[in-house]
């Protein structure tokens, strides 16, 4: 275990491991942004031979991805061999961080609510952008900053009040602009970064925790404290959810952002922005305006 690095990779793998054999009783955020990435792919001009299914769970991105009839061939790949038992083979364990193909190996890749676990997710940017070969996909999307919003209120809030003080308890993710710099820096070219809110209710605040539980999605950053919340708090926790955060048919709401990012490894046939000064037409005779120049007053 890396102490400087967010998460305690060993406490993932074994909480991961732990919720493999429900996993598919928890698996609808997977399969909801599967749908998704499946209609990011058909907007694609070009069709992929073979493509690597990164963080794969269950394999839930295969039947949607298949279908468009764009991806003729998906390897599942996960570093939790008991949750890749559910997906389809052609399959693989291997690390999301320490990818074990080659450069310039696959046409394409997706990764479906895998990459925010990840302690170096610049790197394995780098490494995904590599493997593909040039004029290559790669389709991700990974849990944003908004995701558990009010989760994280609740139990700060909480813990100030009952116990004297924060712990980290929620991961901390990747937003818009953060994700698109990472595409940017990790080589990709045409980088698109967007963000879509789904909004899931539950009767209490532990129906939640349930969920998050059987995704294997509990705390297990490396700051967390490592003494098991009192249970008084937990239960002001619950009643703090409650006030703030209740629809009006009284079950309380709970936000996952999820993020998607698509870029291309590089290759001369892709369009390339204009070099400055080389434009022949005016922005303001496009728009049919006048032109102001700067430090002039309109």
């Amino acid at each position: 275990m890396n102490p400087q690095a967010p998460f305690d990779t060993a406490l993932l793998r074994n909480r991961r491991t732990r919720a493999a054999a429900g996993w598919p009783g928890f698996n609808f955020l997977k399969t909801r942004v599967a749908d998704e990435l499946a209609e990011r792919l058909l907007d694609a001009n070009r069709s992929f031979d073979i493509g690597l299914d990164l963080g794969a769970h269950g394999g839930e991105i295969r039947t949607p991805l298949l279908a468009t009839g764009k991806l003729s061939t998906l390897i599942h790949a996960d570093s939790c061999e008991a949750m890749l038992a559910h997906a389809p083979r052609p399959a693989a364990v291997m690390n999301e961080e320490h990818l074990a193909i080659g450069d310039a190996r696959v046409d394409f890749v997706a990764s479906a609510l895998a990459l925010h676990r990840l302690n170096d997710l610049p790197g394995a940017l780098i490494q995904i952008r590599r493997a593909l070969r040039p004029d290559g996909l790669f389709l991700g999307a990974l849990f944003g900053g908004e995701t558990l919003h009010e989760l994280r209120t609740c139990l700060a809030e909480a813990e100030a009040e009952c116990e004297g003080g924060v712990s980290p308890r929620v991961f901390p993710f990747a937003d818009v602009r953060n994700m698109g710099g990472l595409m940017q820096r990790a080589g990709f070219a045409l980088p698109v970064v967007d963000a879509d809110r789904q909004l899931v209710t539950y009767e209490t605040v532990f129906g939640l925790i349930r969920d998050l539980r059987g995704m294997g999605e509990t705390n297990v950053l490396n700051a967390r404290r490592r003494k098991p919340l009192r249970r008084s708090t937990l239960m002001r926790m619950a009643e703090i959810y409650t006030e703030r955060f209740s629809a009006p048919d009284g079950r309380i709401t709970a936000t996952f952002q999820i993020v998607y990012a698509s870029g291309w490894a590089p290759h001369e046939s892709q369009q390339q922005p204009l070099r400055p000064g080389t434009a022949t037409q005016r922005l303001a005779d496009a728009l049919n305006t006048d032109e102001i120049k700067a430090g002039e007053k309109p």
